[in-house]
C-alpha cells in the first residue's frame, strides 16, 4: 500500500527502472551539471538509498526536520526522497532569502539540520550562530560519510498518510511568512489530480518529458509536478531557472512534451526574436496561471501548442483547469469545480453571491473523508489562522471571482493584502515593516502597482521623517535598505514619497484611498522608478 511519496517512487523504481526521472537540460554557463544530466529511475534509487543510510545512521527519523536549500538542482530529490523514506520532513529554502528570512525560518521551523550547496553554507552558519537551539550546517556537495545527530528521538511508527512531508512558508497577510503543513497524502493527492485532469491535460506512461522551471520551495513543481511525474513513470526536468532567450533551447535539450508556465513568461517569449526551435518541439500542452487574455491566442498561435490555465494554492493542493474545450482564452476563466473539490462564491458575510458577481472563492472537499481532505495540514504555531482560514467549513483564499451561469469560474484578483511579481507572493507587511525600521522613514505603505512584464511591481509610498528631503537619493537608500534584508524581488521598484496617508482613527492606513480608483500611480510625475537596480545577487 503506497503511504507515503517513497513508496510511490519505489514502485515506478520497480516497474520502470531505466525510464528517465530527473533531467537537467544543458545550458552553458549553468551553474551546475552545464552539459547536462539525465538519472533514471534505477540511478535515484540507488542515489536515495546510499542517503538515507547516511541520514538513518545519524538518528533521524520519523518527526524530524531538515532544511535544504539546493536551489533547482537534480540533487534535491536525492536528499528529499531519502528524508521522506524516513519520516523526515524537508524545509526548502529560497536561495533568494537573506539572513533575517532564514533565521526566521529555521527558528520557526525548528529544524534540526540545513543541508545546503557550497556558496551558501556560510550564510547558513551565521544564521545557526544566531538561533536559540543548535542548527548543524552540511555542505552538499562534500556530503559527510556521518552526519551530527538530532536533538531529539524519532516519533515511534512508520511514516504514513499523515506524516509531514514538506514545511513550506508561504506569504500571508501578516509580516511574517506561515509555515504549511504538507503531507505524505497531500503529495499524493496532488499527483494523481494533476495527472487525472482530462482534456488537454493527458500523460502517457513513461512518455513525458515535463519541463517545469518553477522553483523546488514552491508546490507547482516539487509537490504536484514531480509526483504526477513519479505517478506516472516519467522525467521531471529543470532548468537553472527561467530565461526567455535560452527558454526554447530548454525546451529543445530537454525534450519536453509538456512545459509549465507563469504569466510572465508569454509576453518575454513573444518580445523575442523568432528562432528555430519556438517550433521545432514536441511540446503537447502548457500548464501556468496567469496570462494575459490579450496574449493568449498570439502565443498559441506562433508557438503551436495550447497554454492550460489553472488556479491553486499551496494550501489547496488540488487545482482547477481550463483545459476542456472549448476554452476561454480570451478570458480569465480557470475551470470549473469538478471530482469533489467544490466551490462558493461568497461576499464578506460568507453568503453565495449571485452568478455573475464577484466574490471571493472559498473550496472544499466534498466526499465523505471530510472537507479538509487533501489539503494543507494546517499552518505550523498558528491554530488560529488554520481556522479562520477555515471559518464555516470553507477555505477562503482570499481570491475575488465570478461564475458564470454555466459554472464557469473567472479570476478578478486578489482581495489579499499580497503582491505577486513574477509567481512570487510579497507580503506588503514584510516590507513595510523592513522599511518603517529605516530611520528616515516616518509613515509607508507598500502596495502593488501593475508591471507589464513582471505582472504586478513592489511600490513603497513613503512619508519621511521631518527634515528628510524626499529626493532620489533617499529613495535609492531606502531601495538599497531593503535590498540588504530581504529578498530582491521584495524590494520597492518604486518609490513615491507623499506628504502624508489617509489613516482611520486608530491611525491605520487606509490604502484603498491613497489614489483614486483609476489611477496608475505609476503615472505621478514625483513617481521615482528603480525598477532597473532589482537585480538577483
Amino acid at each position: 500500500m503506497t503511504e507515503t511519496v517513497f513508496d510511490a517512487f519505489m514502485a515506478t523504481a520497480a516497474n520502470a527502472p531505466d525510464n528517465v526521472f530527473l533531467c537537467a537540460p544543458a545550458a552553458a554557463g549553468r551553474a551546475y551539471h552545464p552539459d547536462g544530466f539525465e538519472c533514471t529511475y534505477r540511478q535515484t534509487r540507488d542515489a536515495v538509498s546510499a542517503l538515507r543510510d547516511v541520514y538513518a545512521a545519524a538518528g533521524y527519523g520519523h518527526g524530524h526536520r531538515v532544511a535544504l536549500l539546493l536551489e533547482n538542482r537534480p540533487e534535491f530529490f536525492f536528499h528529499y526522497l531519502a528524508l521522506n523514506a524516513l519520516g523526515v520532513s524537508i524545509v526548502p529554502i529560497s536561495p533568494d532569502y537573506r539572513h533575517d528570512e532564514m533565521l526566521y525560518q529555521m527558528e520557526h521551523s525548528e529544524a534540526d539540520l540545513a543541508v545546503v550547496i557550497a556558496t551558501r553554507v556560510k550564510d547558513l552558519e551565521a544564521v545557526a550562530r544566531e538561533r536559540d537551539r543548535p542548527l548543524p550546517v552540511v555542505d552538499a556537495e562534500r556530503f559527510p560519510s556521518s552526519l551530527p545527530k538530532p536533538a531529539g528521538t524519532p516519533r515511534p511508527g512508520a511514516p504514513g498518510l499523515a506524516t509531514e512531508t514538506s514545511l513550506l512558508y508561504t506569504s500571508g497577510t501578516t509580516g511574517r511568512p506561515k509555515g504549511c503543513i504538507l503531507t505524505n497524502l497531500y503529495y499524493l493527492n496532488a499527483g494523481a489530480w494533476y495527472r487525472d485532469l482530462g482534456g488537454l491535460v493527458r500523460f502517457e506512461y513513461g512518455a513525458e518529458r515535463i519541463l517545469n522551471p518553477l522553483p523546488l520551495f514552491h508546490m507547482n513543481a516539487q509537490a504536484v509536478t514531480a509526483t504526477c511525474a513519479i505517478l506516472t513513470g516519467n522525467c521531471f526536468a529543470q532548468p537553472e531557472r527561467f530565461s526567455p532567450t535560452r527558454w526554447w533551447k530548454d525546451v529543445a535539450n530537454a525534450r519536453a512534451t509538456v512545459i509549465h508556465y507563469l504569466g510572465v513568461m508569454p509576453p518575454l517569449l513573444l518580445n523575442q526574436p523568432e528562432v528555430p526551435e519556438e517550433r521545432a518541439h514536441r511540446v503537447k500542452f502548457g500548464l501556468g496561471a496567469g496570462v494575459e487574455p490579450e496574449l493568449h491566442g498570439a502565443f498559441e498561435k506562433r508557438f503551436g501548442f495550447p497554454l492550460v490555465e489553472v488556479w491553486g494554492m499551496t494550501e489547496t493542493g488540488r487545482i482547477y483547469s481550463d483545459c476542456h474545450e472549448p476554452r476561454r482564452i480570451t478570458t480569465r476563466a480557470f475551470g470549473r469545480p469538478f471530482g469533489g473539490l467544490e466551490a462558493r462564491v461568497v461576499d464578506d458575510r460568507d453568503e453565495d453571491v449571485p452568478r455573475g458577481t464577484e466574490g471571493e472563492l472559498v473550496v472544499r472537499w466534498g466526499g465523505p473523508e471530510g472537507p479538509r481532505h487533501g489539503f494543507f495540514a494546517g499552518y505550523l504555531k498558528n491554530r488560529d489562522a488554520t481556522e479562520d482560514s477555515w471559518r464555516s467549513g470553507w477555505f477562503h483564499t482570499g481570491d475575488v471571482v465570478r461564475q458564470a451561469p454555466d459554472g464557469l469560474l473567472y479570476f478578478v484578483d486578489r482581495k489579499k493584502n499580497i503582491i505577486r511579481r513574477s509567481g512570487e507572493n510579497i507580503a506588503a507587511a514584510e516590507v513595510e515593516a523592513c522599511l518603517q525600521a529605516h530611520e528616515a522613514v516616518g509613515q509607508v505603505a507598500v502596495l502593488a502597482v501593475r508591471d507589464e512584464v513582471r505582472e504586478e511591481e513592489v511600490m513603497a509610498c513613503v512619508v519621511p521623517m521631518p527634515g528628510v528631503p524626499p529626493v532620489q537619493a533617499l529613495a535609492e537608500e531606502l531601495q538599497r535598505w531593503c535590498l540588504g534584508r530581504l529578498a530582491y524581488f521584495k524590494a520597492p521598484g518604486w518609490v513615491l514619497f507623499l506628504d502624508r496617508l489617509p489613516t482611520t482613527g486608530t491611525q491605520k492606513v487606509q490604502k484603498t484611498q491613497i489614489f483614486p480608483r483609476d489611477e496608475d500611480p505609476r503615472q505621478r510625475p514625483a513617481a521615482i522608478d528603480l525598477r532597473d537596480r532589482k537585480k538577483r545577487r
